[in-house]
């Protein structure tokens, strides 16, 4: 069977928890749909992805909580839901001989909250403006560099999200030590920022994490421009229902990513795009 779409998804600078997700979203769908072609690109992230996709200067892209939201919100907006990625409960991790017990206890300290781009980046610096603890922030040209940077005591925590986070596996491998927002924290974020909800980290996501930490986030999501070929799309969801085993298996953070999903987290159902709406109707999972 031949190609027939030839298809451009962004994902984000090297490092970070985007480049790995799409590459094995690209290569799942592409081994499942003969006809699809998903290839890769690095960009600065959700926050770049965006406006692109609103030009339709790229197929999809990966878009990240809050930026997804906002950008959904948007009246009139392109934009629509291809896939649902996975929830992102956003915390800090400190190195295993650190004091800092609570992210109060990261006052005036200095932390690293990601790349400038990064929509788990706008997570964290709105985490802590709803708290009103001020930091010194650190944003990254790569992701990648974060984790160096806390070991060498350059910064006193690092921000990050949900299952598989690059940083935070290489980082709890060596002892690291993760913070999230107590019940109090919550209340108050969510109360400040209602596109927010409630998530939680499952028990032992990382080494030496035995319980399941609550925390607060959203869903990122694989979007497209609402012109982005129907057909392309409808190929795109069935080869993901199909292939939703082989991604969980390949990918942990990826067992969030099924079909069931994209209705319960996208916020409107016309806000999903057409091509899998029509496949979503067919598969009788709306």
């Amino acid at each position: 069977m031949e190609l027939v779409f030839a298809i451009v998804l962004g994902t984000a600078t090297p490092g970070g928890g985007f480049p790995v997700y799409g590459d094995a979203f690209a290569q799942v769908i592409n081994a499942e749909e003969p006809r699809l072609g998903i290839e890769t690109r690095n960009t600065k992230g959700s926050a770049e992805n965006v406006p692109l996709l609103e030009a339709g200067k790229l197929d999809l892209g990966l878009v990240a909580g809050e930026l997804a939201s906002s950008a959904l919100a948007k009246p009139g907006t392109p934009l629509r839901v291809v896939a649902a990625m996975y929830s992102s409960p956003g915390m800090f991790m400190v190195r295993g001989d650190s004091a800092h017990r609570a992210i109060a206890d990261l006052r005036g300290k200095s932390v690293v909250l990601g790349t400038q781009g990064s929509g788990i980046t706008a997570l964290g610096r709105t985490v802590l403006a709803s708290l009103g603890i001020e930091t010194t922030v650190i944003t990254l040209e790569k992701a990648a560099d974060g984790p160096a940077m806390l070991l060498d005591g350059r910064a006193e925590a690092l921000w990050g999200a949900g299952v598989g986070w690059p940083a935070f596996e290489a980082l709890a491998k060596s002892g690291g030590r993760l913070v999230a927002p107590n019940e109090a924290e919550i209340e108050t974020i969510l109360g400040r920022n209602p596109a927010l909800q409630r998530v939680t980290l499952p028990a032992k996501s990382y080494a030496g994490q035995d319980a399941p930490l609550a925390s607060v986030g959203s869903w990122s999501f694989v979007l497209a421009n609402e012109k982005f070929s129907e057909e392309a799309a409808y190929l795109l969801a069935r080869a993901l229902h199909r292939a939703e085993a082989k991604l969980a298996a390949r990918l942990e953070q990826a067992r969030e990513t099924t079909l069931a999903n994209i209705a319960a987290a996208t916020p409107r159902p016309d806000l999903i795009h057409a091509g899998v709406r029509r496949y979503l109707a067919e598969a009788r999972l709306r």
